[in-house]
């Protein structure tokens, strides 16, 4: 979990919500998805505010609407699967632009679409506003065993030397003339995907080899101990605290 590895989501800034501590904002992000996923999915309008919310946080922070819309297309499959359900829900019918449509489908396809896209966004704006290493700091922080932190941490960092693994191999292809164009292909590509495989294989036992030989025993020293004061925690527990608010009025009224 060194230093100097950042991710593409995440966008530098000085606001207010930048400065706090990596796992008062996990904490917050996680209670403000549970009280989405607990409201009810006929209160529309505790949806609407809950976009608000975001929307507040997201102008605080200075992250751009944009930014945070090019960010959500990672949830176009599930979009997919939520317009497919008024088609296939069994249940009562209605009728719409000559289309029969199942309500029940309806009502899930809704409760996926806002409920979904309200998490993402909270989590692209988690990610937009904490560098990646003071999110891993967080995760242990919060108490999250030692291991995954670990197995999290090496997954990113590792994921991009893999993948420019990849990318070299596509290039030597490339460079001798090969190009994928139908099925009579398909085991060149199993071959190099095999390659692939070994060279990850063989790259991560030469790094843990070098870990071993610098002394590692299983886990990994914690460089900095942050915490976080009162104000901090305030600051950031206001979001969930709306959220829950607005995830009772949506059961009561």
């Amino acid at each position: 979990m060194g230093a100097g590895h950042t991710h593409t989501l995440y966008r530098r800034g000085d606001s207010p919500v930048h400065a706090l501590p990596a796992h008062t904002k996990l904490a917050a992000v996680l209670a403000f998805v549970l009280a989405v996923v607990s409201t009810p999915r006929e209160a529309v309008w505790a949806f609407g505010l809950y976009a608000l919310l975001l929307g507040a946080v997201a102008a605080r922070a200075r992250v751009p609407v944009g930014f945070l819309l090019r960010r959500l297309v990672i949830e176009v499959p599930f979009v997919a699967f939520a317009f497919l359900m008024p088609f296939v829900v069994p249940g009562e019918q209605t009728g719409f632009l000559g289309l029969q449509l199942s309500v029940p489908g309806l009502w899930g396809a809704w409760n996926v679409l806002a409920k979904g896209t309200l998490g993402v966004a909270a989590s692209v704006l988690l990610a937009s506003t904490t560098e990646l290493r003071a999110l891993l700091l967080g995760l242990q922080r919060l108490g999250l065993p030692p291991l995954l932190v670990q197995i999290a941490a090496f997954m990113i960092r590792y994921g991009d030397v893999i993948g420019d693994e990849m990318r070299r191999m596509s290039i030597a292809r490339r460079s001798r003339g090969f190009e994928a164009k139908g099925l009579r292909h398909w085991g060149v590509l199993a071959k190099s995907a095999g390659a692939l495989f070994i060279r990850s294989y063989e790259r991560g036992e030469r790094v843990h080899l070098a870990m071993v030989s610098r002394g590692y025993a299983g886990t990994m020293p914690v460089i900095d101990e942050v915490t976080a004061s009162r104000a901090q925690w305030a600051g950031a527990a206001s979001l969930p605290l709306a959220a829950l608010v607005i995830c009772l009025l949506g059961w009561t009224l």
